[in-house]
């Protein structure tokens, strides 16, 4: 028998779930704090297709949330993200973009080959820019907003908001006014994840 991550995922999905995640294109707006961690839960999960867009290097600072290491510290989060996926699962399928979201209009066509967008970035302007952007592709779109400090993790929530955006968070501490740190962020990683997951195998879900 391989000893693979694909192989154990025999266990727990059937081959139908199983065919659908491997076929889903998902597209991962920033690679940090939110998406490092998001991407590496979704590989996990057997998706095989995703597409990482980041333009910033890793800092030391970014240790404490981030799915990277030490010796990754100075180099670009999208192409350092994507070696470390491909230690977890060697077949997957990556597209690296490391450059910013500067307008709506541009996302369109960035993302016109996936199936489910996901919003990860920190600073508000690319954030806006990107899910802007997005909702008007009208694919399931899921960002987050709300998620920096500590305690109270079960006010981060997940909202539909319009016909295909998906918000997960309190919708109020900012990482302007709390340090981001592990646990709040990943929770909201994990919910954006699980989200993401949950429309590949049910379409749109019923808990929103």
């Amino acid at each position: 028998m391989p000893d693979t991550l694909e192989h154990g995922l025999t266990r727990y999905f059937t081959p139908e779930q199983l065919a659908k995640i491997r076929n889903a294109k998902v597209f991962i707006a920033g690679c940090g704090g939110l998406g490092s961690n998001i991407a590496h839960m979704l590989v996990r999960c057997g998706f095989r297709h995703l597409t990482l867009l980041d333009c910033d290097r890793i800092d030391a600072s970014n240790l404490n949330r981030q799915f990277f290491f030490p010796d990754q510290v100075g180099q670009n989060k999208a192409e350092a993200l994507a070696e470390t996926l491909l230690r977890l699962n060697p077949a997957l399928c990556l597209r690296t973009l490391v450059q910013r979201v500067e307008n709506a209009a541009e996302v369109p066509a960035l993302t016109q080959h996936d199936d489910i967008l996901v919003e990860a970035f920190d600073g508000p302007q690319s954030k806006a820019a990107f899910v802007s952007g997005a909702v008007q592709t009208g694919k399931p779109v899921v960002c987050a907003t709300g998620i920096a400090g500590y305690g109270n993790t079960d006010a981060i929530v997940t909202r539909l908001m319009g016909a295909n955006l998906y918000v997960v968070g309190d919708g109020q501490t900012g990482i302007d006014q709390c340090p981001p740190l592990a646990p709040r962020v990943m929770v909201a990683a994990a919910k954006q994840a699980d989200l993401v997951l949950q429309l590949v195998l049910e379409g749109a879900p019923l808990d929103v």
